[in-house]
Protein backbone atom coordinates (compact mmCIF):
# COMPACT_ATOMS: atom_id res chain seq x y z
CA UNK A 1 0.00 0.00 0.00
CA UNK A 2 1.31 3.29 -0.93
CA UNK A 3 2.64 5.65 2.28
CA UNK A 4 0.46 8.70 3.41
CA UNK A 5 2.30 11.39 3.53
CA UNK A 6 3.17 12.43 6.91
CA UNK A 7 1.07 15.41 7.36
CA UNK A 8 -2.15 13.15 6.34
CA UNK A 9 -0.55 10.07 8.74
CA UNK A 10 -0.68 12.26 11.68
CA UNK A 11 -3.76 13.65 10.96
CA UNK A 12 -5.63 10.16 10.95
CA UNK A 13 -3.74 9.41 14.01
CA UNK A 14 -5.10 11.96 15.72
CA UNK A 15 -8.35 12.00 15.10
CA UNK A 16 -8.37 7.95 15.85
CA UNK A 17 -7.25 9.26 19.20
CA UNK A 18 -10.12 11.67 19.72
CA UNK A 19 -12.25 9.20 18.95
CA UNK A 20 -11.60 7.20 21.70
CA UNK A 21 -13.46 7.22 25.37
CA UNK A 22 -11.56 8.40 27.73
CA UNK A 23 -12.06 6.26 30.79
CA UNK A 24 -10.71 8.94 33.34
CA UNK A 25 -13.57 11.78 32.06
CA UNK A 26 -16.98 11.34 33.75
CA UNK A 27 -19.74 10.95 31.16
CA UNK A 28 -21.68 14.34 31.60
CA UNK A 29 -25.57 14.28 30.28
CA UNK A 30 -27.69 17.05 29.76
CA UNK A 31 -31.43 16.99 30.62
CA UNK A 32 -33.34 17.55 27.35
CA UNK A 33 -35.22 20.68 27.04
CA UNK A 34 -37.88 18.59 25.51
CA UNK A 35 -37.39 14.40 26.80
CA UNK A 36 -38.04 11.99 23.93
CA UNK A 37 -38.11 8.82 25.99
CA UNK A 38 -38.72 5.13 26.06
CA UNK A 39 -39.41 2.86 29.24
CA UNK A 40 -37.19 -0.02 28.28
CA UNK A 41 -37.57 -1.55 32.13
CA UNK A 42 -37.85 -4.90 30.21
CA UNK A 43 -34.30 -4.68 28.80
CA UNK A 44 -32.20 -6.87 30.95
CA UNK A 45 -34.62 -9.93 31.29
CA UNK A 46 -35.34 -9.40 27.60
CA UNK A 47 -31.17 -9.68 27.07
CA UNK A 48 -31.17 -12.78 29.53
CA UNK A 49 -33.82 -14.41 26.97
CA UNK A 50 -31.65 -14.01 23.85
CA UNK A 51 -33.89 -11.02 22.26
CA UNK A 52 -31.10 -9.06 20.42
CA UNK A 53 -31.84 -5.52 18.47
CA UNK A 54 -30.99 -4.16 15.20
CA UNK A 55 -30.50 -0.22 13.30
CA UNK A 56 -33.08 0.19 10.92
CA UNK A 57 -30.66 -0.90 8.37
CA UNK A 58 -30.60 -4.39 10.08
CA UNK A 59 -26.94 -3.85 11.95
CA UNK A 60 -27.13 -5.57 15.13
CA UNK A 61 -26.71 -3.00 17.88
CA UNK A 62 -27.48 -2.29 21.72
CA UNK A 63 -31.36 -1.44 22.21
CA UNK A 64 -29.74 2.10 23.67
CA UNK A 65 -27.97 2.87 20.46
CA UNK A 66 -30.72 1.77 18.75
CA UNK A 67 -32.89 3.94 20.49
CA UNK A 68 -30.78 7.29 20.41
CA UNK A 69 -30.96 6.37 16.29
CA UNK A 70 -34.54 6.96 16.30
CA UNK A 71 -34.58 10.21 18.26
CA UNK A 72 -34.61 8.71 21.72
CA UNK A 73 -32.68 11.51 24.64
CA UNK A 74 -34.16 9.95 27.85
CA UNK A 75 -35.13 6.75 29.46
CA UNK A 76 -37.12 5.70 31.97
CA UNK A 77 -36.74 3.28 34.60
CA UNK A 78 -39.67 1.58 36.83
CA UNK A 79 -38.39 0.23 40.78
CA UNK A 80 -40.16 -2.46 42.35
CA UNK A 81 -39.41 -3.81 46.16
CA UNK A 82 -38.77 -7.11 46.05
CA UNK A 83 -39.97 -8.25 42.47
CA UNK A 84 -39.65 -11.93 40.83
CA UNK A 85 -36.30 -12.60 39.67
CA UNK A 86 -35.36 -9.12 40.75
CA UNK A 87 -36.62 -8.08 37.46
CA UNK A 88 -36.94 -4.44 38.46
CA UNK A 89 -35.76 -4.73 41.94
CA UNK A 90 -33.50 -1.93 43.00
CA UNK A 91 -29.98 -3.55 41.65
CA UNK A 92 -31.35 -4.60 38.40
CA UNK A 93 -32.82 -1.09 38.02
CA UNK A 94 -29.29 0.14 38.67
CA UNK A 95 -27.44 -1.47 36.27
CA UNK A 96 -29.69 -0.30 33.98
CA UNK A 97 -29.47 3.08 34.74
CA UNK A 98 -25.59 3.26 34.61
CA UNK A 99 -25.98 2.29 31.12
CA UNK A 100 -28.15 4.39 30.05
CA UNK A 101 -26.09 7.08 32.13
CA UNK A 102 -23.20 5.77 30.17
CA UNK A 103 -24.79 6.17 26.81
CA UNK A 104 -25.25 9.68 27.26
CA UNK A 105 -29.52 9.51 28.20
CA UNK A 106 -31.42 11.73 30.56
CA UNK A 107 -33.46 9.56 33.20
CA UNK A 108 -36.94 9.22 34.68
CA UNK A 109 -37.01 7.23 37.69
CA UNK A 110 -40.95 5.54 38.48
CA UNK A 111 -41.32 4.21 42.14
CA UNK A 112 -44.03 1.80 42.06
CA UNK A 113 -43.77 1.21 46.12
CA UNK A 114 -44.88 -2.26 45.00
CA UNK A 115 -43.40 -6.08 44.24
CA UNK A 116 -45.38 -5.85 40.83
CA UNK A 117 -47.46 -3.22 38.99
CA UNK A 118 -49.10 -0.30 40.62
CA UNK A 119 -51.93 1.20 38.52
CA UNK A 120 -55.25 2.07 39.34
CA UNK A 121 -56.32 -1.64 39.54
CA UNK A 122 -54.24 -2.12 42.08
CA UNK A 123 -51.61 -0.75 44.66
CA UNK A 124 -50.54 -3.62 46.48
CA UNK A 125 -47.85 -3.25 49.33
CA UNK A 126 -44.73 -5.13 49.34
CA UNK A 127 -44.49 -8.02 50.90
CA UNK A 128 -41.92 -7.11 53.27
CA UNK A 129 -44.24 -4.25 54.11
CA UNK A 130 -47.95 -5.86 54.67
CA UNK A 131 -47.26 -6.53 58.38
CA UNK A 132 -47.32 -2.41 59.04
CA UNK A 133 -50.48 -1.65 56.34
CA UNK A 134 -52.61 -0.10 59.20
CA UNK A 135 -49.30 2.15 60.80
CA UNK A 136 -49.45 5.02 58.88
CA UNK A 137 -45.98 6.18 60.48
CA UNK A 138 -44.73 3.12 59.81
CA UNK A 139 -45.67 3.10 56.15
CA UNK A 140 -44.33 6.46 55.28
CA UNK A 141 -40.54 5.39 57.12
CA UNK A 142 -40.61 2.28 54.48
CA UNK A 143 -41.70 4.65 51.72
CA UNK A 144 -38.26 7.15 53.26
CA UNK A 145 -36.24 4.10 53.28
CA UNK A 146 -36.65 2.24 50.04
CA UNK A 147 -36.58 6.02 48.07
CA UNK A 148 -33.36 6.92 49.95
CA UNK A 149 -31.55 3.78 49.72
CA UNK A 150 -32.52 3.33 45.66
CA UNK A 151 -31.40 6.95 44.84
CA UNK A 152 -28.48 6.71 47.34
CA UNK A 153 -27.52 3.75 45.02
CA UNK A 154 -28.15 5.73 41.81
CA UNK A 155 -25.85 8.55 43.46
CA UNK A 156 -22.94 5.99 44.23
CA UNK A 157 -23.56 4.49 40.38
CA UNK A 158 -22.39 8.21 39.30
CA UNK A 159 -25.72 8.63 37.95
CA UNK A 160 -28.28 11.16 38.39
CA UNK A 161 -31.82 11.31 37.49
CA UNK A 162 -33.25 14.23 35.98
CA UNK A 163 -36.84 13.31 37.07
CA UNK A 164 -38.73 10.91 39.48
CA UNK A 165 -41.78 9.80 39.68
CA UNK A 166 -43.78 9.07 43.33
CA UNK A 167 -45.67 6.33 43.07
CA UNK A 168 -47.20 5.10 39.54
CA UNK A 169 -50.84 5.75 38.35
CA UNK A 170 -52.19 6.69 42.07
CA UNK A 171 -55.00 8.14 40.99
CA UNK A 172 -57.02 6.15 43.97
CA UNK A 173 -53.91 6.49 46.00
CA UNK A 174 -51.20 3.94 46.34
CA UNK A 175 -49.95 1.36 49.20
CA UNK A 176 -53.47 -0.21 49.82
CA UNK A 177 -55.48 0.63 52.09
CA UNK A 178 -53.31 2.97 53.84
CA UNK A 179 -53.48 5.78 51.17
CA UNK A 180 -56.33 4.61 49.41
CA UNK A 181 -58.56 7.43 48.50
CA UNK A 182 -61.79 5.41 48.03
CA UNK A 183 -63.96 2.43 47.55
CA UNK A 184 -66.93 1.04 46.00
CA UNK A 185 -68.37 3.02 49.31
CA UNK A 186 -67.59 5.83 48.51
CA UNK A 187 -64.34 8.30 49.88
CA UNK A 188 -62.34 7.19 52.44
CA UNK A 189 -62.22 9.56 55.08
CA UNK A 190 -59.31 11.12 55.65
CA UNK A 191 -57.73 9.08 52.67
CA UNK A 192 -56.30 11.95 50.40
CA UNK A 193 -54.61 13.18 53.56
CA UNK A 194 -53.06 9.53 54.24
CA UNK A 195 -52.15 9.89 50.67
CA UNK A 196 -50.57 12.95 50.60
CA UNK A 197 -47.82 11.62 53.91
CA UNK A 198 -47.14 8.79 52.11
CA UNK A 199 -46.51 10.55 48.89
CA UNK A 200 -44.47 13.46 50.52
CA UNK A 201 -42.84 11.06 52.29
CA UNK A 202 -41.21 9.59 48.82
CA UNK A 203 -40.88 13.69 47.65
CA UNK A 204 -39.08 14.86 50.53
CA UNK A 205 -36.64 11.30 50.55
CA UNK A 206 -35.92 12.17 46.91
CA UNK A 207 -35.46 15.52 47.19
CA UNK A 208 -33.06 14.63 49.81
CA UNK A 209 -30.54 12.55 47.71
CA UNK A 210 -31.21 14.85 44.37
CA UNK A 211 -32.49 18.13 45.22
CA UNK A 212 -32.12 19.28 41.67
CA UNK A 213 -34.44 16.50 39.96
CA UNK A 214 -37.95 17.35 39.10
CA UNK A 215 -40.16 14.71 41.63
CA UNK A 216 -43.81 14.71 40.10
CA UNK A 217 -46.86 12.31 40.97
CA UNK A 218 -48.43 10.28 37.95
CA UNK A 219 -51.98 9.55 37.05
CA UNK A 220 -53.77 7.35 34.06
CA UNK A 221 -55.90 8.81 31.15
CA UNK A 222 -54.59 12.19 29.89
CA UNK A 223 -57.86 12.38 28.12
CA UNK A 224 -59.73 12.90 31.50
CA UNK A 225 -59.95 16.41 33.43
CA UNK A 226 -57.77 15.38 36.04
CA UNK A 227 -57.09 19.14 37.71
CA UNK A 228 -59.58 18.02 40.65
CA UNK A 229 -57.25 15.53 41.86
CA UNK A 230 -54.40 17.86 41.78
CA UNK A 231 -56.08 20.35 43.54
CA UNK A 232 -57.04 17.97 46.45
CA UNK A 233 -53.79 16.43 46.80
CA UNK A 234 -52.33 20.11 46.81
CA UNK A 235 -55.19 20.79 49.52
CA UNK A 236 -53.34 18.08 51.69
CA UNK A 237 -49.83 19.77 51.26
CA UNK A 238 -48.93 17.59 48.38
CA UNK A 239 -45.77 19.16 47.20
CA UNK A 240 -45.08 18.20 43.35
CA UNK A 241 -42.70 20.26 41.00
CA UNK A 242 -44.08 18.80 37.73
CA UNK A 243 -46.87 16.06 36.88
CA UNK A 244 -46.90 13.56 34.80
CA UNK A 245 -49.25 11.23 32.63
CA UNK A 246 -50.48 8.13 30.75
CA UNK A 247 -51.64 8.21 27.26
CA UNK A 248 -52.75 5.15 25.30
CA UNK A 249 -54.79 6.53 22.51
CA UNK A 250 -55.86 3.56 21.17
CA UNK A 251 -56.74 1.37 24.24
CA UNK A 252 -59.75 2.35 25.15
CA UNK A 253 -62.74 2.47 22.49
CA UNK A 254 -65.67 4.81 23.44
CA UNK A 255 -64.10 7.37 21.18
CA UNK A 256 -61.73 7.54 18.40
CA UNK A 257 -57.91 7.84 18.50
CA UNK A 258 -58.03 11.09 16.84
CA UNK A 259 -60.61 12.23 19.61
CA UNK A 260 -58.52 10.96 22.49
CA UNK A 261 -55.52 12.60 21.30
CA UNK A 262 -57.38 15.97 21.45
CA UNK A 263 -58.89 15.94 24.89
CA UNK A 264 -55.46 14.99 26.02
CA UNK A 265 -53.94 17.73 24.57
CA UNK A 266 -56.61 19.81 25.53
CA UNK A 267 -56.43 19.01 29.01
CA UNK A 268 -52.83 18.87 29.15
CA UNK A 269 -52.85 22.69 28.40
CA UNK A 270 -55.76 23.74 31.02
CA UNK A 271 -53.73 21.45 33.83
CA UNK A 272 -50.23 23.73 32.44
CA UNK A 273 -52.67 27.03 32.99
CA UNK A 274 -53.77 25.84 36.46
CA UNK A 275 -50.90 25.00 38.08
CA UNK A 276 -47.79 26.32 36.24
CA UNK A 277 -45.48 23.70 36.39
CA UNK A 278 -43.80 20.80 33.74
CA UNK A 279 -45.92 18.26 31.89
CA UNK A 280 -44.98 15.18 30.97
CA UNK A 281 -46.58 11.79 29.40
CA UNK A 282 -44.60 9.38 31.09
CA UNK A 283 -46.35 6.95 29.07
CA UNK A 284 -47.58 6.93 25.83
CA UNK A 285 -48.69 3.59 23.39
CA UNK A 286 -50.06 2.56 20.52
CA UNK A 287 -50.56 -0.75 18.55
CA UNK A 288 -48.60 -1.22 15.38
CA UNK A 289 -51.38 -3.78 14.00
CA UNK A 290 -53.22 -1.05 13.50
CA UNK A 291 -52.63 0.99 10.13
CA UNK A 292 -53.51 4.34 11.65
CA UNK A 293 -50.67 3.57 14.55
CA UNK A 294 -47.97 5.87 13.21
CA UNK A 295 -49.97 8.62 11.88
CA UNK A 296 -52.09 8.91 15.48
CA UNK A 297 -48.22 9.21 17.39
CA UNK A 298 -47.21 11.18 15.26
CA UNK A 299 -50.06 13.58 15.30
CA UNK A 300 -49.98 13.66 18.95
CA UNK A 301 -46.11 14.09 19.15
CA UNK A 302 -46.38 16.75 16.24
CA UNK A 303 -49.25 19.24 18.78
CA UNK A 304 -47.55 18.24 21.94
CA UNK A 305 -44.21 19.77 21.14
CA UNK A 306 -46.05 23.10 20.64
CA UNK A 307 -47.42 23.23 23.79
CA UNK A 308 -44.79 25.06 25.91
CA UNK A 309 -45.16 23.46 28.87
CA UNK A 310 -44.80 20.14 27.93
CA UNK A 311 -41.36 18.82 28.84
CA UNK A 312 -41.31 15.46 27.72
CA UNK A 313 -43.05 12.06 26.14
CA UNK A 314 -41.78 8.56 26.59
CA UNK A 315 -43.18 5.57 25.11
CA UNK A 316 -43.82 2.45 27.56
CA UNK A 317 -41.70 0.12 26.58
CA UNK A 318 -41.13 0.28 22.44
CA UNK A 319 -38.24 -3.32 22.79
CA UNK A 320 -41.00 -5.96 22.93
CA UNK A 321 -41.40 -7.75 19.93
CA UNK A 322 -42.25 -11.47 19.09
CA UNK A 323 -44.49 -12.33 21.24
CA UNK A 324 -42.21 -11.83 24.35
CA UNK A 325 -43.17 -11.63 27.64
CA UNK A 326 -41.66 -11.75 30.82
CA UNK A 327 -41.26 -14.83 32.73
CA UNK A 328 -43.72 -14.10 35.55
CA UNK A 329 -46.92 -13.63 33.05
CA UNK A 330 -46.61 -17.21 32.08
CA UNK A 331 -47.25 -18.09 36.44
CA UNK A 332 -50.90 -17.51 37.10
CA UNK A 333 -50.27 -18.35 41.10
CA UNK A 334 -47.82 -16.00 41.23
CA UNK A 335 -49.73 -13.27 39.51
CA UNK A 336 -52.46 -13.63 41.74
CA UNK A 337 -50.24 -13.33 44.59
CA UNK A 338 -48.49 -10.25 43.73
CA UNK A 339 -51.45 -8.89 42.74
CA UNK A 340 -54.23 -9.83 45.38
CA UNK A 341 -56.61 -10.87 43.04
CA UNK A 342 -57.40 -14.54 41.07
CA UNK A 343 -55.45 -14.16 37.83
CA UNK A 344 -54.31 -16.24 34.80
CA UNK A 345 -51.67 -16.14 32.46
CA UNK A 346 -50.77 -13.29 30.88
CA UNK A 347 -50.74 -12.73 27.24
CA UNK A 348 -47.94 -10.12 25.66
CA UNK A 349 -47.80 -6.51 25.45
CA UNK A 350 -49.11 -5.27 22.22
CA UNK A 351 -48.00 -1.97 21.72
CA UNK A 352 -44.71 -2.65 21.70
CA UNK A 353 -42.62 -0.52 18.84
CA UNK A 354 -40.44 -2.99 17.59
CA UNK A 355 -40.60 -5.48 14.48
CA UNK A 356 -40.62 -9.00 14.41
CA UNK A 357 -36.62 -9.13 13.45
CA UNK A 358 -35.93 -6.69 16.20
CA UNK A 359 -35.93 -3.87 14.58
CA UNK A 360 -37.79 -0.17 15.39
CA UNK A 361 -40.80 0.13 13.86
CA UNK A 362 -41.86 3.18 11.48
CA UNK A 363 -43.99 4.52 15.13
CA UNK A 364 -40.87 5.23 16.38
CA UNK A 365 -40.35 8.01 13.23
CA UNK A 366 -42.72 10.48 16.01
CA UNK A 367 -39.20 10.67 17.91
CA UNK A 368 -37.30 12.08 15.33
CA UNK A 369 -35.68 15.60 16.56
Amino acid sequence: MKALPLFLSLTALLGACQQKPDPEKPVVVETPTFARGADVSWLSEMEKDGKTFKKADGTPADLLEVLKDCGINAIRLRVWVDPPGGWSGKADMVSLAKRVHDAGLALMVDFHYSDFFADPSRQVIPSAWSADKDNLEKMCAHVSSHTTQVLQALKEAGVKPAWIQVGNETRNGMLWPAGQLWTSNGNIPDGRKHFARLYNAGYDAAKAVFPDALVMPHLNNAYEDNAWWFRQIKAESGKFDAIALSHYPQAESAFSAALYNQKALSNIKSLIGEFKIPIFISEVGVKPTRSDAASVLQSFMTEIRKIDGCKGIFYWEPEVYGGWKPAVYGNAAELTRLTGTRQGSWGAYDQGAFTSDGRPHEILNAFKP
